[in-house]
């Protein structure tokens, strides 16, 4: 009997010390747990351009811009020793238009020009027309070299030809016209040449655009340019 007791005896003694090895690596593992490093999941910084457009010196970028008579192909903003803060301080009308014109922004220099595009832009077309209501061509044209070049012009396009000193294409500057047959009249259009083969124009077909030179439509009916003086 006393042999049967010590037996039992034993027996509690060791399911005893099975439990508190049991509970002691419990502890343990949660004890460990608090030693692991946390791990925080930042998102990756997200970069937002204006209509996907990134602007660095010395980049190449490809306009989606698309304009009448114009491609879509890379845009030099800056040249590669410009200093980042040319393109930061660049007025937003200078980014607007280098990407219309396919032009380095720091070409664009002529602010008071861009902004007098800007107001325009879109006009729609009419045949006599001189207000922001409808425009065409040739009063366009007065409006535009009346208020940034403070030239008089007449009124119609063959009379600014007949005004003008005719020049050659590769002599064309800021502000000098285009003239184009379009129709019986010897000069029946006009434009005012801006810079990289493009010109500003109110087209009956897209109203006050800029349009490239070597477009399919105008470069048969190209008649000449001329520059009339201020005096």
């Amino acid at each position: 009997m006393a042999a049967n007791l010590k037996y039992y005896f034993f027996i509690i003694i060791g399911l005893v010390a099975l439990s508190s090895c049991s509970s002691l690596r419990k502890i343990g593992s949660k004890d460990a747990s608090t030693n692991k490093p946390i791990v925080k999941n930042n998102p990756p910084h997200k970069i937002t351009f204006l209509d996907n457009i990134e602007v660095r010196p010395g980049q190449i970028i490809t306009s989606q811009h698309k304009t009448s008579g114009m491609r879509n192909s890379p845009v030099v903003y800056a040249e590669s020793n410009t200093l980042p803060s040319t393109i930061e301080k660049a007025d937003w009308l200078q980014l607007k238009y280098a990407i219309v014109m396919d032009a380095a922004v720091e070409t664009l220099t002529n602010i008071g020009l861009f902004r007098k595009i800007d107001e325009w832009w879109g006009t729609k077309y009419c045949m006599g027309g001189s207000t922001k209501s409808c425009i065409d061509c040739s009063a366009f044209s007065v409006v535009v070299m009346k208020e940034v070049y403070d030239i008089n012009l007449p009124r119609t396009a063959q009379e600014q030809y007949n005004q003008s000193d005719h020049i050659a294409v590769e002599d064309l500057k800021e502000g000098d016209l285009v003239f184009f047959h379009t129709s019986g009249r010897d000069v029946s259009h006009v434009g005012i040449y801006l810079a990289n083969n493009k010109f500003l124009q109110a087209s009956t077909s897209g109203g006050v655009t800029i349009t490239d030179m070597n477009d399919k439509y105008w470069q048969p009916r190209f008649k000449g340019a001329g520059r009339v003086r201020k005096y």
